[in-house]
């Protein structure tokens, strides 16, 4: 069993089809079914079949799946790690969900690397559906959001099963804000019924796709249509956008407080919000968790940490990234 053939299936396996997963490899058809045969031959197992409505896995064929992203996931990091012990340096990987991404990981990120001249941290940003996933196939080292629904975490592609450490570190208000000049800031105080909320425009960041998080979990308790919801690059751009009385905006307490203090933006009564949502790092089980991805869960629930979070600790111009998809702090 070669990593080239456990490649060819769990690209199969991923993208539902030889010649889809001979695209994503760059390589013929024919490689893939070569490997996926070897495998067959191997594990005694046919692995899949061929139906009018794509490929149907056998047990066995699933079985493999979930191992094969195990096995490929942990090769990588053993590439990284022998790469990171010849240059002298460590590199955390960490996945977030958009909102903590943008309200509170700058802070912590740029206070945590900055213990160490030797580690980098590199910051991806994903929907926290996909945490379980990106944790088993070690495509990161760990994961920051919302608390996992279950205790068996993946996706359905590869469904896995393992041992995950969680630890909740900070706990947040989300609140729906407008601008001074909204309709609904004169009755901010007094409140807005359900019905009338439905019916307004919704100004909202990255964290309103999908269906996992506080946002769509108020959104679906308020019943906001898709055709009165308007999704921005990022939350600061939403609050923006409300500032000038264009819509309502969802915004994490603490993030919008001076906002409010100095009338930029009202706080609306309204029902099912505040909602209150924690933080949580998520890594794999004691005995798999790599250390400084222990390290980072320790580090989190400091004094420290926490005011940086809420605060910012403040960048040189020389160590500023702009917010993307990956950020490297060094």
């Amino acid at each position: 069993m070669t990593p080239a053939q456990l490649r060819a299936f769990s690209a199969t396996v991923r993208l539902g089809s030889v010649k889809a997963a001979a695209a994503d490899l760059a390589v013929t058809e024919a490689a893939v079914s070569t490997h996926v045969a070897h495998l067959r031959r191997e594990l005694g197992d046919k692995l899949f079949t061929r139906t009018a409505q794509g490929l149907a896995f056998t047990p066995g064929g699933l079985r493999l799946a979930s191992r094969a992203a195990e096995l490929l996931g942990l090769q990588d990091r053993t590439i990284l790690e022998v790469r990171q012990a010849g240059s002298g340096r460590r590199l955390l990987r960490v996945a977030a969900s958009s909102l903590f991404a943008e309200h509170a990981a700058p802070g912590l990120i740029e206070l945590f690397a900055g213990r160490a001249d030797d580690l980098d941290v590199e910051l991806s940003v994903h929907s926290p559906q996909r945490f379980g996933a990106l944790l088993v196939n070690r495509a990161v080292d760990v994961a920051i959001g919302p608390p996992p629904a279950t205790a068996v975490v993946g996706d359905e592609s590869m469904p896995v099963a393992m041992a995950m450490n969680c630890t909740p570190f900070l706990n947040y208000q989300l609140i729906a804000v407008v601008g001074p000049d909204h309709p609904l800031a004169t009755g901010a105080a007094g409140g807005a019924g359900v019905r009338e909320l439905r019916e307004q425009t919704w100004l909202l960041g990255p964290s309103a796709v999908g269906r996992v998080g506080m946002v769509p979990s108020v959104l679906r308790c308020l019943g906001v249509p898709e055709h009165n919801q308007r999704i921005f690059q990022s939350h600061a751009a939403a609050v923006e956008e409300a500032k000038r009385g264009k819509g309502v905006a969802l915004a994490v307490a603490f993030a919008v407080a001076k906002d409010i203090a100095g009338g930029g933006l009202c706080r609306l009564d309204a029902p099912a919000l505040p909602a209150r949502g924690s933080w949580n790092v998520l890594a794999l089980a004691d005995r798999e968790e790599p250390p400084t991805a222990a390290e980072l869960r320790r580090f989190v629930t400091t004094p420290r940490a926490i005011q940086a979070m809420l605060r910012g600790t403040g960048v040189t111009v020389g160590r500023f990234r702009p917010a993307i998809h990956v950020t490297l702090w060094s």
